[in-house]
């Protein structure tokens, strides 16, 4: 990416201003059919194609060294997968992995998102509310609380929901858990996976989503986005 050409120490300088974190110093959070809304799959709104906000591309760039910089930085302590670039948020506590050739855009009320450079609707958003809560768990049975986020909030009254699969895990004393649902109308169905966590005061979510026809395709590459999906103290 453009920002990647960037020398070791601006990098760092820079980085430690612009996200204003003192550890830094130290140590150097579905689309789905056409008729969703933003607490209901995201009806009525519209996508803006990509913006180079100078935050953003700070942070892309921050992405691609922090695995130098940052060692002890949880979210890249693995091995980065191949073809897959990193996104990490210091200032707002959440990072995740998106394919290499996935373009950023804006999406109403997220925070972050990547797309296929091809097909829009096939992407990838992260989105943070508060929330005085201070694990997942805090929410309720996640059964419950994963049912409710599916047929309450993604999807809308003319689509069929289907969970398919829910998983949890936890990372350095942080709870997660990860549902892979399908949404369905007479004419279009939607795949996705979303993931949830609670840290910093946020109530933290991702959504990966894809058509049918390319989830049965790329569905592997979408769970690798999912499953990287950490939060961070900050």
């Amino acid at each position: 990416m453009a920002a990647s050409s960037l020398s070791l120490s601006w990098a760092s300088t820079t980085i430690s201003n612009k996200l204003n974190v003192p550890h830094l110093n130290e140590a150097l959070h579905p689309t789905s059919l056409p008729t969703s809304n933003t607490l209901k799959c995201m009806r009525g709104t519209t996508i803006i194609e990509e913006s180079h906000h100078n935050r953003r591309a700070l942070l892309l760039g921050f992405g691609a060294l922090t695995a130098t910089l940052f060692p002890s930085t949880s979210v890249l302590a693995q091995e980065k997968p191949k073809n897959y670039e990193a996104f990490v948020d210091l200032e707002d506590g959440y990072s995740y992995y998106y394919p290499a050739d996935w373009r950023e855009f804006e999406f109403l009320a997220h925070d972050s998102a990547f797309k296929d450079r091809y097909m829009q609707l096939h992407n990838v958003r992260v989105r943070f509310i508060p929330t005085d809560k201070k694990d997942i768990h805090d929410l309720g049975p996640m059964e419950q609380v994963i049912t409710d986020l599916v047929t309450k909030v993604y999807s809308s009254p003319n689509q069929e929901a289907t969970i398919m699969n829910m998983e949890e895990r936890s990372e350095d004393g942080k709870n997660y858990c990860t549902v892979e649902f399908r949404m369905e109308t007479r004419n279009f169905a939607v795949s996705s996976f979303a993931t949830i966590a609670i840290a910093n005061g946020r109530y933290y979510t991702m959504i990966v989503v894809a058509n049918d026809r390319r989830w049965k395709k790329f569905r592997n590459q979408l769970k690798v986005i999912a499953d990287s999906f950490k939060v961070m103290d900050i």
